[in-house]
């Protein structure tokens, strides 16, 4: 018997997707799994905007705080994480509801995704290498190779650039060869997929209402926090949008005034990203948010097409 379909709710930062899920797992007796690559990170609230225990109303979360800040993302291990997180809702009786703008993580979840494998000594390599040459020149070394994953990744990104230059040299084939073409095809976990989308001005007005508040809630403690526990070793978090400018605050490399107007920057760059690698997927049944909708207004406006797109894949 075919497992009944995740629900996933994506879309760009600021567009308002964790309200609506609680929303959506409330009317649909749901519960939320992360797809927050960042969420995933134990202490890393603020300036990810987890939602605090009031704000997720009872509905169980998952796959939330799983690792230290030292540790580095690991693609893989979160995908069986997901899919284990999926069987048990569903043998709970109830739906899952995939919820975050992590594209990757979001396809690790639902699609056939597959890792290709790692030599310590490849990736030791290119690493020395980047140290020497910086991230530029091995960003620009990734782009003659291999174009699309140069354009999914960050020039500052070393990792992930590092990551992809050993794959093609493992392989033999671009990096972004191992990623099947986004849509239901590609799918190894029957899906509805629902993205929110709000017009540019309003996103970057929210984003920057959105670096305020993270400021007034304390995000420079929280990462002097984090720092002593060793976010600045941590080669996926300390990169996270926030995280890295408060990081350079701290070590005197910005002042304040500076910081917060990189945190904005960069989280207008990251949404563009997102609004790109989502809009690609031909299945995301897209629903637009006007500047005054309130959560209702919008489980309003998603619930009936989640309904039917349930109901037509149950009925299959």
């Amino acid at each position: 018997m075919t497992p009944g379909p995740v629900l996933a709710v994506v879309g760009a930062t600021a567009t308002g997707k964790s309200d609506v899920a609680v929303a959506l797992c409330e009317a649909l007796d749901g519960e939320a799994v992360n797809a927050d690559s960042m969420q995933v990170y134990v202490g890393m609230d603020v300036g990810t905007a987890k939602l605090t225990g009031v704000e997720r109303r009872g509905v169980p979360h998952h796959l939330l705080d799983l690792w230290p800040v030292t540790r580095p993302a690991a693609v893989a291990e979160y995908q069986r994480l997901a899919r284990t997180a999926f069987a048990d809702v569903r043998a709970r009786g109830r739906v899952p509801v995939l919820v975050g703008g992590s594209g990757l993580y979001v396809r690790a979840a639902l699609d056939d995704l597959r890792f290709p494998g790692t030599d310590p000594a490849v990736r030791a390599r290119l690493q020395a290498e980047a140290d020497e040459a910086g991230a530029l020149a091995m960003h620009e070394r990734l782009r003659v190779v291999d174009p699309a994953a140069a354009a999914a990744i960050l020039p500052g990104n070393v990792r992930r650039t590092v990551r992809a230059l050993e794959v093609v040299e493992l392989t033999g084939r671009p990096f972004s060869a191992s990623l099947p073409a986004p849509g239901a095809a590609s799918r190894a976990v029957p899906a509805v997929v629902v993205g929110l989308r709000r017009d540019r001005g309003d996103v970057d007005r929210r984003i920057a209402a959105r670096v305020d508040r993270m400021w007034e809630q304390g995000l420079v403690a929280e990462v002097e926090h984090l720092r002593g526990l060793g976010l600045e070793d941590g080669p996926t978090a300390s990169r996270a949008v926030g995280y890295a400018q408060v990081l350079d605050l701290l070590a005197g490399r910005l002042d304040e005034a500076e910081a917060r107007a990189r945190t904005v920057s960069a989280t207008r760059r990251l949404v563009r990203r997102q609004e790109s690698w989502f809009g690609a997927d031909p299945d995301v049944a897209w629903v637009d948010v006007g500047e005054g909708d309130t959560v209702e207004d919008l489980l309003a406006r998603v619930r009936p097409e989640v309904e039917r797109r349930l109901q037509g894949m149950m009925g299959r």
